[in-house]
């Protein structure tokens, strides 16, 4: 229930500053564009764009959410509430979910993708990874320009590296970095789906338990509490 509501609260929040609006307008952009191009180039343009804004957008508008609710004092209500940190990061990292899937499905489709599920999957997959690392980044920042200089390195980590294996550079060791698992998903390959997704469930594991050990100091800090 207590989780639910959170969700819901995330949710109206995102409504409110108008995280929805925005999208319904990139995604007409996004699709206009990809059919402005030549159809050659459509597949790995699909490819690219879902991976860089529907499924990357929970780190890119983690930042502004955080600041917006330490802004609000929205954090220090929280901290003080019977709101777990767990429960603060499933909510925070489903309600942005849903709208990377719904804008990188929609993408999918109006392009004629292959293999729509792997697509939505690896989409989904992906908003997890990037907003767990949203979230570890802007627990500890106090302003917007902070935020994008601490992502840089994340950045550099997370898009370098499947840019390059979706290029040619397809080295089986690569397939042990999350994001050129997430972008062959995108990609629409099902091959070794499974195994794949053990490696992701792995490394959002490993995101989930630093962010969770973040997010329970930031707690402590705005709840004025400090054990």
């Amino acid at each position: 229930m207590r989780i639910r509501n959170l969700i819901i609260g995330d949710v109206r929040f995102q409504f409110k500053y108008g995280f929805y609006f925005l999208y319904s307008f990139l995604t007409i952009i996004y699709i206009c564009l990809l059919f402005a191009l030549p159809s050659e180039w459509r597949e790995k343009a699909t490819t690219i764009l879902i991976f860089s804004d529907p499924a990357a957008m929970g780190m890119f508008f983690m930042g502004a959410i955080i600041l917006l609710e330490k802004s609000q004092r929205v954090l220090n209500s929280i901290a003080v509430s019977p709101v777990k940190a767990s429960e603060y990061i499933a909510s925070k990292v489903i309600s942005l979910g849903v709208i990377s899937t719904a804008v990188g499905t929609l993408i999918a489709i109006a392009a004629h993708s292959e293999n729509i599920f792997t697509v939505a999957l690896g989409t989904f997959l992906g908003s997890i990874i990037f907003s767990l690392f949203g979230l570890i980044v802007a627990a500890n920042i106090s302003s917007l320009n902070q935020f994008l200089i601490a992502t840089l390195p994340v950045e550099i980590f997370l898009f370098v590296p499947p840019i390059g294996y979706l290029f040619g550079y397809d080295k089986t060791f690569m397939l042990i970095h999350p994001g050129c698992i997430l972008i062959r998903f995108i990609n629409g390959n099902q091959e070794y789906l499974l195994q794949l997704i053990l490696v992701l469930c792995l490394w959002i594991g490993l995101f989930y338990y630093i962010a969770l050990h973040i997010i329970k100091k930031m707690f402590q800090r705005v709840g004025g509490v400090k054990l």
